[in-house]
């Protein structure tokens, strides 16, 4: 990555953000909020849920606190209509889309006999369905931005893509719906390079404390990073040139490339080593 600025803030600029109503996307949020970007909260939750706090008005709430501005929808990325709709309220309440952050994401981390169709199409579904629908539904806003010099951006929560047995053996249907997203970025890199919109990937070298994270068997958060360690990787990739596109970067590696090694802050619990690693990294 080369280290070309164009403006080391978000301020003013507009951001699409799915899966913003809690979690990574709501710390990427947050994180642009501070600079007094235009947050659109795209998810599914309205009502609150004991088992996965934060529906898209508290965080509309959260982000306004911060420093932003606010526009939160009900939006299944999955329904095209949807979408649409929202890109359209988003374009009629601050004028335009600079920055799409594809975080919206389902797991199931169950093999072949485990996984019903129906599971499998709601992974697929929402992470390579819902990335591509949402860049799309996005592309026009992004080139208007472009044109008028706005420095736009994709980016989307996906691994590097390896094509090796160990990350598809244990959960096929999670892994071709993940690196669907991956391979949206590699395809539209190279598509959208000619209009001058960046398209990146950013992913945790650790697991990372989530409320969904929690739900899953097994996994202590006392041994993950905070959120906070991707939004400000985002942050950083949000706020670099777009011609910087088509890469696929780890959140501490990025870090470490801006100077930033002391990662402590963003430790679960303070003096840990042994995280748990996330999936996909070789």
């Amino acid at each position: 990555m080369t280290d070309m600025k164009p403006a080391a803030s978000l301020k003013g600029k507009t951001l699409f953000i799915t899966g913003a109503s809690r979690g990574i996307g709501l710390a990427i949020a947050k994180r642009a909020a501070l600079d007094g970007a235009n947050i659109v909260i795209v998810a599914k939750t309205t009502d609150p849920n004991p088992k996965l706090p934060g529906t898209i008005y508290s965080a509309a709430q959260e982000i306004e606190a911060a420093g932003g501005r606010a526009l939160p929808l009900s939006v299944d990325i999955r329904d095209e209509e949807a979408v649409l709709a929202a890109v359209a309220k988003a374009v009629a309440t601050f004028g335009g889309i600079d920055i799409l952050v594809n975080n919206a994401s389902a797991i199931s981390l169950t093999n072949t006999e485990a996984t019903p169709m129906k599971r499998f199409d709601l992974m697929n579904g929402v992470n390579a369905r819902g990335t591509y629908l949402c860049t799309m539904a996005c592309l026009p806003e992004l080139k208007k931005s472009a044109a008028a010099g706005r420095n736009p951006q994709v980016l989307t929560m996906s691994p590097p893509l390896s094509m090796r047995t160990h990350w598809f053996e244990n959960h096929t249907a999670y892994t071709m719906a993940k690196y669907g997203m991956s391979m949206c970025t590699l395809g539209h890199a190279g598509e959208f390079k000619k209009y001058g919109i960046g398209v990146n990937s950013l992913w945790p070298r650790t697991a990372i404390a989530t409320a969904a994270m929690q739900m899953i068997p097994g996994v202590d958060v006392a041994l993950c990073r905070k959120p906070d360690i991707l939004s400000d990787a985002a942050w950083l990739v949000l706020t670099s040139a777009s011609s910087n596109t088509g890469n696929f970067y780890i959140d501490d590696t990025l870090l470490a490339a801006h100077g930033i090694t002391d990662l402590e802050k963003y430790s679960v619990t303070p003096g840990t080593r042994n995280f748990i690693p996330d999936f996909f990294v070789d």
